[in-house]
């Protein structure tokens, strides 16, 4: 190993096999061993550095004059070295949205997109996850029997999602349906595209008719943004909102579950600590590009070439024992740091423990249906996601929705006086034409008229 470049003799590490998924910690350990950051494979052909001690991850995301988040610069895929189908460049190349723009760009943008999530009302974003839980819990109740991930923890926040944009019946389906394909990996590039059309839809929708939603106070903002810009900051919010969202709700029920269901011996809160601390829902992320070459400790950064930073290694940095800071709030990393810091923690944790608290309430013996050192987790090099959570509990009858609907019905009598939803229009009988297939999102608001 060469003495002036401890990384030197660490082998370029593979983050999308199995393997990866089942054991990250190693490949962090591996990495830290040889240096602050060294070398990975995040999918076949597409080369990264991988930080995983803190200091350097806080050097690199609060430093954006010399790291840079526009993957326009990036060397390898400019000059064809990158499969144009590669599953991870949708995380990484250019968007023209605050996650990917750097300097006045990206001041721009992020006001516009923190000022409107700035108008939600915190306590009714809990209001609206207590009917979506009720009917989701719901659709399974009555068997005994479920899986977390693809029957909970993943439609929720999609179903809040079309809530929050304010997406009608015909929309929100779509849109749900495209987010599913997209994050399940089935043909992604049509799932994009797909979504791209329905934003494009909603935006012209919401500067005829404004609303109380984010979607009309993105347009309605003072920074004047154009469709095209109002089309990627919802793409953008899409993916910082269902995927972390999913495994934060599904990473904290599994240690709950792990340690006594519905009367856990932590509390929801201090659960979600823990997941964010020691096993952050998105894991590795945060692409950045070094305007020039740059010295990570002894290990080489070259510029234009991507340098994506470790939460997850970062977080469990053994510095941070030694410092004392290993069960510190204010040292994890999990909601990044810097001009790039997620904007929207506060309002994320608060929906992950209303959709934690109303399920653990709903059904009070639940219980996981396997070991969880026999659950497996789904391979990628960004996200630290279960691919299933199967449960058990006491069958119960499915009265939640009417419960959680009069409620509902009462608060919103109660609220604006918006008018309620149309139902979703059916061809009359004879008519030649099928009905269209409803989704979650129009079955959703045909129950409770939101």
């Amino acid at each position: 190993m060469d003495e002036h470049n401890p990384a030197a003799g660490a082998a370029r590490c593979p983050m999308y096999d199995q393997g990866f998924a089942d054991a990250p910690e190693k490949v962090y350990d591996y990495l830290r061993a040889h240096g602050p950051a060294g070398p990975v494979e995040l999918a076949p052909g597409v080369e990264a550095t991988l930080v995983v001690e803190h200091e350097t991850a806080r050097r690199v995301l609060q430093n954006p004059g010399l790291f840079a988040r526009d993957g326009r610069r990036w060397t390898d895929l400019n000059e064809g070295r990158i499969p144009l189908d590669s599953p991870v460049l949708p995380m990484m190349v250019y968007r023209p949205n605050c996650l990917f723009t750097d300097g006045a760009q990206h001041l721009r943008l992020r006001k516009a997109v923190t000022e409107s999530l700035d108008k939600l009302n915190v306590a009714r974003v809990r209001r609206d996850v207590e009917p979506i839980a009720a009917y989701l819990i719901d659709r399974f109740s009555e068997t005994g029997r479920a899986d977390l991930i693809n029957d909970y923890a993943k439609l929720l926040p999609m179903l809040l999602i079309n809530k929050l944009f304010g997406s009608p019946a015909t929309i929100g389906d779509r849109v749900t349906t495209a987010m599913a394909d997209m994050f399940d990996g089935r043909d992604a590039q049509a799932a994009s595209e797909e979504l791209t059309a329905c934003f494009l839809e909603l935006v012209s929708l919401k500067r005829r008719t404004p609303d109380e939603d984010v979607t009309s106070w993105l347009v309605q903002h003072s920074a004047g943004l154009s469709d095209e810009e109002l089309k990627d900051q919802l793409v953008m919010l899409i993916g910082a909102s269902v995927e972390p969202e999913r495994n934060l709700i599904a990473n904290s029920l599994l240690l709950l579950l792990e340690r006594g269901g519905a009367e856990p011996s932590m509390q929801v809160e201090d659960a979600l600590d823990r997941v964010l601390l020691n096993n952050p829902p998105i894991a590795n992320y945060a692409t950045h590009f070094p305007l020039q070459d740059v010295d990570l400790g002894g290990v080489l950064a070259k510029a234009n070439t991507p340098v994506v930073i470790s939460f997850a290694g970062a977080n469990n940095d053994p510095a941070l024992t030694e410092a004392g800071q290993a069960h510190s709030r204010s040292a994890h990393l999990a909601w990044g740091a810097g001009p790039h810091a997620c904007p929207a923690k506060s309002l994320a944790q608060v929906v992950a423990v209303a959709a934690i608290e109303q399920l653990l309430n709903a059904l009070p013996d639940i219980a996981l249906s396997q070991p969880a050192s026999e659950l497996a987790w789904r391979p990628g090099p960004f996200h630290r996601a279960l691919a299933t959570l199967p449960v058990e509990f006491s069958p119960a009858p499915a009265t939640r929705t009417a419960s959680a609907f009069r409620t509902s019905g009462t608060r919103a009598a109660a609220g604006s006086g918006a008018q309620p939803a149309a139902p979703i229009p059916v061809p009359p009988a004879g008519s030649g034409k099928t009905p269209p297939k409803k989704g979650f999102w129009s079955s959703f608001l045909e129950i409770f008229r939101v």
